[in-house]
């Protein structure tokens, strides 16, 4: 839900790294000669350039400082995804790509100045040294936390397997700070985090990842699932933002037959070009299979959505992906340094490349366009069905998500939502299975009630462009005349404001009993709470029982 709304976006400019990337406009050379000189020359003139800063400017330069800048602008003159790994970022890089990483399995956030605990994960040792979401850290292994960066903190919490890490919490109902000592293990991050029946007959897989194992996880949550009588599957990629391209074709594999091409890369090097196949039997052909994606579905997602689709294997259901058809391979450097680089682009069964930005011809102001829908490609899939390039996948049956209200961001971004969960965790020693919980209108109130003696004073995209069609309407003296018709708006808006907690009610209802259930019950409590509120698991459901429209759709 808001999970989508809450990504990094680097923008870095320097004008140094016009002089590393300016010969660029000129890379069109006869002969390698040509290029390989014009590479020396450039480095060269950077080289120089450097050396004449650090002598003469008016401040002390940090040579680490100011040459990492260039670099990050220079890759991203390239595109997001070519990225340059500092030999301190190696060890997150290797966390990101394998999962594993070692350290206590625990999942901490900024709130303001806190930093608390928002999941612990089960059989580590966070859970069973007792250390709770809610809790507060106040400091690691005696260090105060308000004196360390976030990324220091992070280093100081993971380390090599066996050493202990001491955290001083501060927990809701206890008068003094607590010491809990954790000696640290492997910890491997599932790419599954949940998988089970949502009734007798329909079974759920939410993939996450797509790190070592994804495919071996997914095939045995597949094989569960059937045991218990599933003879339906719903496979969840929302917010999967990708990974290793190999697992995407196993996980492809357990539904279409083997010798089946998956994907194909092509690149500037001839090596790049690979097509992927499928190598080993499939497990189930039959099984009908919905897929779930949204806008933060990217890379490994769509080429297993994407896949299906052309096989006409399964209906894909949702929002538009991402639309990131680039693969990227990482390359040593020296001093422990590491490159990610843009290699190829990859190309689902029927030759569709869903690269919806086109990093090669970016306008004069250096932004980028996305591919028109003139220049978008017709393909069809295995049953004739009609899908197109440069967008994404576009999902079979498409279901509109609505933007979260500024409200519903406020109340979770400044962690309101995080701590009456606490609060209510604290005051509520039990709680029902996840899948029958709901909070009552009664404790809906006392949120709202509570939330009266907090300070979220807020200013929403309405009243931002109010207050600059005032401005706008000042400075072309139209004011006074419209002046009778702004109070009115005001006087609304503010009208509205007293009663935005009630009329988000369902919204922000939904992330309470989600962030409650995840205190009792942790990441299952958080996916099984929020399964009645789900409208795109709900169309899965009704579609896939409803097997002459599903059929329909595929044309099977």
């Amino acid at each position: 839900m808001l999970k989508r709304a809450i990504m990094k976006i680097w923008k870095k400019k320097l004008v140094v790294a016009g002089l590393i990337v300016g010969g660029a406009v000129a890379f069109s050379f006869t002969t390698p000669a040509e290029r390989y000189f014009e590479i020396a020359k450039n480095l060269d003139i950077f080289a120089s350039l450097f050396k004449e800063v650090n002598a003469l400017y008016v401040d002390e330069v940090n040579p680490n400082k100011v040459i990492r800048t260039g670099i990050d602008a220079m890759l991203e003159s390239l595109d997001p995804y070519t990225n340059f790994i500092s030999a301190d970022e190696v060890e997150d890089f290797r966390t990101v790509n394998t999962g594993q990483y070692g350290g206590i399995g625990a999942v901490t956030r900024p709130i303001g100045k806190r930093t608390v605990v928002t999941m612990v994960y089960e059989n580590y040792p966070a859970y069973k040294s007792g250390l709770r979401i809610g809790d507060e850290v106040l400091k690691i292994n005696g260090v105060e936390l308000a004196r360390l960066t976030a990324e220091e903190a992070n280093h100081i919490m993971r380390g090599q397997v066996g050493t202990p890490v001491t955290l001083t919490v501060k927990r809701m109902g206890t008068d003094k700070p607590l010491d809990l000592e954790f000696k640290r293990e492997k910890i491997k991050i599932s790419n599954v985090p949940y998988f089970g029946m949502l009734s007798s007959e329909v079974g759920y897989i939410q993939l996450t990842e797509f790190t070592p194992d994804a495919g071996k996880e997914v095939k045995n949550a597949l094989v569960n699932l059937k045991e218990k009588g599933a003879k339906y599957l719903i496979l969840d990629l929302r917010n999967n933002g990708g990974g290793l391209l190999h697992e995407a074709v196993n996980i492809c594999n357990l539904f279409i037959p083997k010798g089946k091409k998956v994907v194909d890369t092509k690149g500037k090097v001839a090596e790049n070009n690979i097509t992927y196949e499928t190598l080993n039997p499939p497990v189930d052909l039959e099984i009908p299979v919905t897929v779930l994606i949204n806008r933060g579905s990217a890379s490994a997602s769509e080429i297993v959505a994407g896949t299906l689709q052309d096989y006409d294997r399964a209906l894909v259901v949702g929002e538009r992906s991402y639309g990131k058809g680039l693969v990227q391979v990482p390359r040593l450097l020296s001093y422990n340094s590491q490159v990610k680089i843009t290699t190829a682009k990859y190309y689902t069964p029927t030759g569709r490349c869903i690269q919806v930005l086109d990093y090669t011809h970016r306008r004069e102001d250096g932004s980028v366009a996305s591919i028109p829908d003139s220049l978008k490609k017709e393909f069809r899939t295995t049953h004739g069905r009609k899908v197109y390039d440069g967008g994404g996948i576009d999902p079979d049956i498409a279901i509109a998500v609505a933007d979260d209200a500024a409200i519903t961001k406020v109340v979770f971004l400044n962690g309101f939502i995080f701590d009456y969960a606490t609060l209510y965790a604290h005051q509520h020693p039990s709680l029902a299975e996840p899948r029958t919980f709901s909070l009552s209108d009664k404790e809906y109130s006392d949120f709202v009630s509570w939330m009266k003696t907090k300070d979220y004073s807020f200013q929403s995209p309405v009243e931002t462009e109010l207050e600059e069609l005032i401005a706008e309407a000042t400075r072309e003296k139209s004011y006074d005349e419209l002046r009778s018709n702004i109070d009115q708006i005001q006087a609304r808006l503010k009208e509205l404001r007293k009663n935005e907690l009630i009329n988000h009610k369902d919204a922000i209802k939904a992330l309470l009993e989600r962030e409650i259930a995840s205190r009792y019950y942790f990441e299952r409590g958080a996916v099984e709470t929020g399964f009645k509120n789900d409208k795109e698991i709900k169309t899965a459901i009704d579609v896939m029982r409803n097997q002459a429209e599903y059929k329909r759709i595929l044309k099977i």
